[in-house]
């Protein structure tokens, strides 16, 4: 019998996560996390009473050190997904927003390092990132 991550009534956990989704010639923007062995995007959880677009644009600027420009959040997609690194049976929900922004994309914070992602080279990527790159190049975004 295998133990998965629930909540007190017994529902799978669900990690509530918001991504910024940034595509530069066909190549997914992805950061590695100081001791995380897969490649995420920029992004995590909402601090209490956040909106989409404040967590998007916060997370952004501690992990990639730019700013969002507000009135170009364009949602891109909603992933569910198995949450990797995470007890069995939990889940993220990842909200990916595209945005406009201002300064130099430099690894900042808990982030060691930046990485252009194709198509080809999803495998090193988190569950959710992975099926972003794929639902990105079935849109033609990500080659």
């Amino acid at each position: 019998m295998t133990a998965t991550a629930s909540t007190p009534s017994g529902v799978p956990a669900v990690i509530d996560a918001l991504a910024w989704v940034h595509v530069r010639d066909g190549r997914l923007l992805c950061v590695r996390s100081k001791g995380k062995d897969l490649l995420y995007v920029p992004g995590g959880k909402r601090e209490p009473g956040e909106s989409d677009e404040a967590a998007v644009a916060r997370e952004a600027r501690e992990e990639v050190s730019v700013e969002l420009r507000p009135g170009t959040f364009r949602r891109v997609a909603v992933i569910d997904e198995v949450a990797h690194a995470q007890a069995p049976g939990t889940r993220v929900r990842m909200t990916c927003y595209a945005a406009d922004h201002d300064g130099e994309i430099v690894a900042d914070n808990e982030i060691s390092g930046l990485e252009w992602i194709g198509f080809g080279e999803r495998e090193r990527c988190a569950p959710a990132v992975r099926r972003l790159v794929e639902l990105l190049h079935e849109e033609g975004t990500v080659r």
